[in-house]
Order: structure tokens, then C-alpha cells, then sequence
């Protein structure tokens, strides 16, 4: 089984924020096969099935994205497997607008939704996929973080969120190692 995380923060006030791109990728994946995320369980808004060919369980936590651990270690406790076995989709403000990266493993990098992830798990080897939501300025990063895109900058994420719905499919068929020559 294949836990796909995406983070972000629950609630109407929030949609559409640069902070919801994770949710925003699962909800591209989940559309793309068919799945109805409405099930509630793991403090998490979650649904399971067949993604390329493998049992897939896409979670969204219903913390807010400081405590987005707690859903996910749940969610690993509950299915079982590997950290390899779990993909982590959040937002990152210190790639270019529109930017993927993917790595196996890592540290937070500041990221507060990944840093909870890493304490609930025990350990920061676990894929993640982040995605540029442009370069905060200076100020209040949380401002930044809860704002919107401008007209200017729909596109080009709602590009990126295609993308990582792609990564997010390389990862279950082919692995990390395909998954990162790929959309690195």
C-alpha cells in the first residue's frame, strides 16, 4: 500500500491558497482515478484505491498544516509498510513559482507541515514532493504562505499542480529513482 499525503490547511477560508497546493495535487490525482476523498478517518479527509496499477490510500489531513503529522503517522500506523511507501505533497516557498522538486528524504527545510510529519514519523526518510509557490519577500512568511496566487501566477501553478499529479503517478509505478531523474 502506497499513502499518498497531501498538506495544506481544512477549510473554505484556506482554498485556493498558496499553502493548499498539496491538497490541491491529491484532489488532481484523486479526480484523474476516479477516487471520492470524503471518508473521514486518521484526522484525515481520505480515500484508498488503484493508482497506476497499485493499492494507493491518498490522505489529506484535517489539522492545520502545522500539525499535519499526527494524520499521517495515523494513516502509516493503520496500512502498515515502509516510509519508502509514503509520499508527502506540500508547498514550498523558497522554489521559483512552479518548480518541483522531489527528494527521498531530508529535512524540513522550515517547512512546518513537513517538520510535524517528520517528529510523528520518528525520522525524515520519507519522499516528498514540494512545489514552488514563489519566493516569499520580506515580512511575515505566514502572510505570504495564506495568500493567493495572482492572475498572473494561475497558470502557471495550476500547470504545476498537473505536474505533480504526474510525479505523483512516476512515483507509484517507477519508484524514486525514475520519480527524481524525471521531475527534478
Amino acid at each position: 500500500m502506497k499513502i499518498i499525503a497531501g498538506l495544506g490547511n481544512p477549510g473554505r477560508e484556506y482554498e485556493g491558497t498558496r499553502h493548499n497546493v498539496g491538497f490541491r495535487v491529491v484532489d488532481e490525482l484523486a479526480r484523474r482515478y476516479d477516487l471520492c476523498c470524503d471518508r473521514r478517518k486518521f484526522k484525515s479527509l481520505f480515500c484508498s484505491g488503484r493508482i497506476a496499477g497499485e493499492t494507493c490510500a491518498i490522505v489529506k489531513p484535517q489539522a492545520y498544516m502545522n500539525l499535519s503529522g499526527e494524520a499521517v503517522q495515523q494513516a502509516v500506523a493503520w496500512f502498515g509498510g515502509a516510509l519508502d511507501d509514503v509520499l508527502v505533497i506540500c508547498d514550498d516557498f523558497h522554489l521559483v513559482l512552479g518548480k518541483l522538486r522531489v527528494r527521498r528524504g531530508g529535512s524540513s527545510g522550515g517547512h512546518k507541515g513537513l517538520q510535524s510529519v517528520a517528529d510523528m514519523l520518528g525520522s525524515e526518510a520519507f519522499p516528498r514532493l514540494r512545489i514552488g509557490i514563489g519566493e516569499a519577500g520580506p515580512g511575515e512568511k505566514k502572510d505570504y504562505v495564506l495568500s493567493r496566487f495572482h492572475d498572473g501566477e494561475a497558470d502557471v501553478i495550476a500547470e504545476a499542480i498537473l505536474k505533480g499529479a504526474d510525479a505523483a503517478v512516476a512515483w507509484v509505478r517507477e519508484g524514486i529513482e525514475a520519480y527524481m531523474n524525471t521531475f527534478n
